[in-house]
């Protein structure tokens, strides 16, 4: 039987950390708003928990959050005074060598440099250049690339600060893969293979274009803001949001899943549930949930636009996840370590064999030596574990179209082939390990909806399928062509992070058109003011 609940201004599908920016920019606004989510918990992929070993957090998905630092969406909700506590490892992010090298970013530029000069005389120098293009460009590049499309006010920023950065130059630089990104300023591997590294945290290939200026924006973000992390796990982030949204008025609504939005006279005007309630939005859905999720599922086929419904034929994943978690009791057992211990670090054998390992991936191939992104958390948070102890995640990525076919052992196994990697550069680490846990594409997926097949970036971050090619050709907005729904997920632009982007946009989107439809505020002296109110931070 179904029922129906008392209204809100807006209903958000999801209580990930772009849900609950969403609604805490529109409760911020004045508006009544509702959060459904399925899960027991907030926090999408933001979340924490304790399963692995009794007195150990883990970080279910996610873990280290440089863009939350840079983010001013995420940094003007002032989380801090909700319980958010940010901590910071002794080093950012290093990679290890097979010879016992290391290339480390310290928190200091200045160490960073002196490092990758004993390696290579030269590079530190470089370094310090390549900072101080960043420190000219980086603010504006970053807010060109999370404002909504087009970005008028980051765009105008940024191409005013590029003649004294290097102008065309740099934006060639910009444009170059990560494969010889840093070959055009470095001469050694150490910053070579912290770029190339860096740019593995996305699925752009380090031979096209986009990948070098992703892996530029993570190691500068990584020297600037560092890697952060929340005191006492990830889920820490999502729930100061939740508890700044309900001081505001707002409600969230856990394990409660929403089974379709319903539209009406081309307009969204409800979310449905599967236990049959109907909660009503007079003025606007957010939909934290990825693309194909809610244009496959929760959308009526016969109320997609057309060009929507084409878009999503081509709509492309990004690859399927397999991450694995240990309780350690102890540090990794380095053959040869790290001068400052990082929090984050990227095993790969060198710039070649991680290119390899990656492009496999891309050509639909399981890698017999996957690259790996790491963290150590307990070396960044000491709550996260008793004291002497360890807790360790890694992650790599395979084709969607083995992570849907693996079986249990499959994944199991795949998870051996990712210990033995460590164990290389660790001998005895796996005498270390009181627990482990293994999630392949299935398990995320069934811990949160939107990561199909495990893909956790909500769509590929390739070129054809970013900016207005997001999620389908001709949106780049987070309006969906419906009236009152928009897409707030890493689905939308600007793609994936703890920025809080996608939601914001979504967010504004809403009370932009709210506000254009309000005969009260009809007239040009309020569109110049809604223009202005529009406008992301930074």
């Amino acid at each position: 039987m179904s029922t129906s609940s008392p209204g809100h201004d807006a209903v958000v599908v999801g209580a990930g950390h772009n849900g609950l920016v969403a609604a805490n920019l529109l409760a911020d606004a004045g508006w009544s708003v509702l959060v459904v989510e399925q899960q027991d918990q907030v926090g999408g992929a933001v979340r924490s928990d304790t399963e692995v070993h009794p007195g150990f957090v883990h970080d279910t998905f996610s873990a280290f959050y440089p863009f939350a630092a840079a983010s001013p969406v995420i940094s003007g909700l002032d989380l801090e005074q909700h319980g958010l506590r940010w901590r910071h490892p002794p080093a950012p992010v290093g990679h290890p060598f097979p010879d016992g090298g290391w290339a480390l970013v310290h928190p200091d530029r200045h160490d960073t440099a002196a490092g990758l000069d004993a390696e290579h005389p030269g590079d530190g120098e470089a370094w310090l250049d390549l900072c101080r293009t960043w420190d000219r460009v980086g603010g504006p590049l970053l807010s060109a690339m999370l404002d909504p499309f087009p970005p008028v006010r980051g765009g105008a920023r940024l191409l005013s600060r590029l003649p004294r950065a290097g102008g065309l130059h740099l934006v060639r630089e910009l444009l170059t893969p990560a494969a010889t990104f840093g070959a055009s300023r470095f001469g050694g591997r150490g910053a070579r293979t912290l770029i190339a590294g860096s740019a593995g945290h996305a699925d752009i290939p380090l031979d096209s274009t986009g990948s070098g200026a992703f892996g530029l924006i993570m190691t500068m973000l990584a020297q600037s803001v560092g890697f952060p992390v929340p005191e006492g796990g990830a889920g820490r982030l999502t729930e100061a949001m939740a508890r700044r949204l309900e001081s505001r008025g707002g409600r969230v609504v856990l394990g409660t899943e929403v089974e379709s939005v319903e539209v009406r006279g081309g307009r969204a005007v409800a979310v449905r549930t599967r236990e049959g309630e109907r909660y009503a939005a007079r003025r606007a859905v957010v939909a934290d949930v990825s693309a194909p999720l809610l244009y496959g599922r929760l959308l009526d086929p016969d109320d997609l636009p057309s060009r929507v419904a084409r878009g999503m034929d081509s709509f492309e994943l990004d690859p399927a996840t397999v991450k694995v978690d240990w309780a350690l009791s102890g540090p990794i057992p380095w053959a040869s370590g790290p001068a400052v211990a990082p929090g984050s670090f990227h095993v790969g054998d060198s710039l070649s064999q991680l290119q390899g390992s990656l492009a496999e991936v891309a050509a639909g191939g399981v890698p017999q030596r996957p690259f790996l992104l790491a963290g150590q958390m307990t070396t960044s948070d000491p709550t996260r574990s008793p004291a002497g102890t360890e807790s360790l995640w890694a992650y790599t990525h395979v084709p969607q179209s083995v992570g849907a076919r693996w079986s249990r052992d499959d994944v199991e196994r795949f998870g051996d082939r990712v210990e033995e990697r460590i164990e290389e550069l660790a001998p005895g680490f796996g005498s270390r390990v009181l627990a482990r846990r293994v999630l392949g594409p299935r398990d995320l997926q069934e811990r949160n909806a939107s990561l199909v097949g495990g893909a956790v970036n909500g769509g590929t971050s390739q070129l054809h399928q970013m900016l207005v090619l997001r999620p389908v050709p001709g949106l780049g907005r987070p309006e969906t062509g419906i009236g009152g729904l928009y897409l707030g997920s890493s689905s939308a632009h600007p793609s994936g992070g703890v920025h809080g982007a996608p939601g914001a946009n979504a967010a504004r989107a809403a009370l932009l058109h709210h506000r254009l439809h309000s005969p009260v505020r009809a007239g040009a002296g309020l569109l110049a003011r809604l223009d202005r109110s529009s406008a992301p931070d930074g």
